[in-house]
C-alpha cells in the first residue's frame, strides 16, 4: 500500500458517516443488567444500543438507541423488574418497556403539568430497584429543582421523596438488599452558597441516608473522604447482608487518572479509604460473600467484605460487573486481547470464559409490526450486521423467536424521547477504519 493510502481513507470514510465519532473509539460494552428471580434474562448496555439475551447469554439481540430515546454521548442505567419490564434513564425522562424491549413510552407522561410526580422531560440520572420491587430514581437537571423519587406500582407514578433542591444534582440511588427501607443517596452541589465577601464556594459532596424509605433523611459528613476536581461520590454497593456497610466511589480523587473507594460499616456516618486505583472504577459489586472492582486497566477482589483488596491477576479489560444467579459477569473487550465482550468469571476471578462477541449477535430484537423496534431498529440492522460480520450464536443451538405483540397503547408516543442516533454512524466508522487497518496490516 502506498505511503499517504491510510490518511486518506480515513478522510473519505470520516466524510461518508454521518455523525461519526459522536463517541469515539470502537464499540465496548459497559453495563449488565438481571431480571430478579431469573437467570436466563440478561441485559447489556453497549456503545451502539441495548443487547437483550433471554436465553442466560447463549444469543443477544439488539435494540437500537433511538428506540429507546437517546442518542450522542449519553450512556442510560438499566433495570429491569421481576415481571420483566424494563427502566431506562434517559436526560428526557424514565423511559419503560412492559413488552420487552419492543416498544418504549416516557413514565409519567400521562401526568399534567406542574404535577409533583411528573419525571417526562426531566434529566434522570439514577435509577435502582429495591428488594421489594419498588422503583427508585434521581434526578440532575439544571433548569429546575431536582429530587429523589419512588414508585410502588412499577413505575407508572411517581412521588418525591424529600430531598428538593435547587442547588444539588442528585447522581446515585443505592437500597440495601436487606431492608427495602434503608436507601443511600449521593448528590452534586455545583458549588456551595454565596460567601460573605459575594464570590462562589467550591463545590461540595453530599451524602445521605435514609432509615424509612424517603421519610426522613440523615446528612453524612463525608469526614476523611477525598474527592476530586468534580466533588462528585458515588454509592456504590451495599452489603447484601448488613445494610450498614456502604461502598462509595469518588472520582478523579487518585491522580492523575484514578479513582478512590470507601467503606463505611456504621451506615455512611464514617467512612475508610480501602483501595486506590489508577484508572476509573467501572463497577463495585458483592458477589458470594466478596466485593469485586473493575477498572479497564486492572480487577480486585476482597475476601472480607471490602476491609482490603488485592489485584486479579490478567483480567480482561472490564468495563462493567454484574452478579446473578451464582455467576459473576464482566464487560470485556470484544477485540484482542480480550476477546470476549461479555465474560464469566470463574476461579474466585483467576479466569474469565467468553460468554458473548459482537460477531454473534443474532439481529434486531424480533418485535411484531408497530412496536418501536421494528419501526426504528430493523431497518438499521443490515448495515450493522455488515460492519460486525454478525451471524448469530456459534456457541449454542438458540431457538428463534417469536415477535412480540404490539402492545396496547399508554400515555405519550412510541417515540417521544428525543436524542439523534448517533451512536450507529460512529460503530460503522470505527469498524471501517479498523478493517481498513487489518486488510494494511495484511498487505
Amino acid at each position: 500500500m502506498r505511503p499517504g493510502a491510510l490518511p486518506a481513507a480515513l478522510a473519505v470514510l470520516a466524510a461518508l458517516a454521518p455523525g461519526a465519532g459522536a463517541k469515539g473509539g470502537p464499540p465496548v460494552t459497559s453495563g449488565v443488567y438481571f431480571r430478579p428471580g431469573d437467570a436466563r434474562s440478561i441485559l447489556v448496555r453497549s456503545t451502539f444500543g441495548l443487547l437483550v439475551s433471554r436465553d442466560a447469554g447463549c444469543s443477544f439481540r439488539w435494540v437500537c438507541e433511538q428506540a429507546i430515546g437517546y442518542g450522542g454521548e449519553f450512556a442510560p442505567k438499566y433495570a429491569m423488574g421481576a415481571g420483566g419490564t424494563i427502566f431506562a434513564t434517559t436526560y428526557t425522562g424514565l423511559r419503560v418497556s412492559r413488552d420487552g424491549g419492543c416498544t418504549w413510552t416516557t413514565a409519567t407522561d400521562d401526568r399534567p403539568a406542574g404535577d409533583p410526580g411528573r419525571l417526562a422531560g426531566i434529566w434522570i440520572d439514577a435509577l435502582e430497584l429495591g428488594p421489594d420491587g419498588d422503583v427508585w430514581v434521581a434526578t440532575a437537571d439544571s433548569g429546575r429543582p431536582n429530587d429523589v423519587y419512588r414508585s410502588t406500582d412499577g413505575g407508572r407514578t411517581f412521588a418525591p421523596r424529600n430531598l428538593r433542591s435547587p442547588t444539588i444534582w442528585w447522581k446515585s440511588v443505592k437500597v440495601a438488599p436487606s431492608d427495602a427501607r434503608r436507601v443511600y443517596v449521593t448528590g452534586y452541589q455545583v458549588a456551595s452558597p454565596t460567601l460573605p465577601d459575594g464570590g462562589q464556594g467550591t463545590p461540595l459532596a453530599h451524602l445521605r441516608r435514609s432509615d424509612d424509605a424517603g421519610a426522613r433523611w440523615t446528612p453524612s459528613p463525608l469526614a476523611n473522604v477525598r474527592v476530586g476536581a468534580s466533588s462528585i461520590v458515588y454509592a456504590a454497593a451495599v452489603d447484601p447482608a448488613n445494610p450498614d456497610v456502604v461502598l462509595l466511589t469518588s472520582p478523579g480523587a487518585s491522580p492523575p487518572a484514578g479513582d478512590r473507594l470507601y467503606r463505611s460499616t456504621d451506615g455512611g456516618m464514617t467512612f475508610r479509604e480501602v483501595l486506590a486505583t489508577s484508572s476509573a472504577i467501572a463497577d463495585v459489586v458483592f458477589h458470594a460473600g466478596e466485593v469485586y472492582v473493575a477498572t479497564p486497566t486492572g480487577a480486585f477482589r476482597s475476601a472480607d467484605g471490602g476491609a482490603s483488596f488485592e489485584a486479579l491477576r490478567a483480567p480482561p479489560q472490564l468495563r462493567c460487573l454484574g452478579s446473578h444467579g451464582g455467576q459473576l459477569l464482566g464487560c470485556g473487550g470484544n477485540w484482542p486481547p480480550d476477546s470476549k465482550a461479555l465474560a464469566r468469571a470463574s476461579g474466585e476471578g483467576a479466569a474469565w470464559d467468553k460468554l458473548f462477541r459482537f460477531e454473534e449477535l443474532a439481529g434486531p430484537l424480533a418485535c411484531g409490526a408497530g412496536t418501536t423496534v421494528h419501526e426504528l431498529c430493523d431497518p438499521a440492522w443490515p448495515s450493522i450486521q455488515q460492519q460486525l460480520g454478525a451471524i448469530g450464536s456459534t456457541s449454542c443451538a438458540a431457538p428463534p423467536e417469536v415477535p412480540a405483540p404490539p402492545p396496547r397503547k399508554e400515555g405519550g408516543g412510541c417515540c417521544d424521547g428525543g436524542g439523534e442516533p448517533l451512536g450507529a454512524a460512529g460503530l460503522l466508522l470505527w469498524l471501517g477504519l479498523a478493517r481498513f487497518a487489518r486488510q494494511r496490516r495484511e498487505a
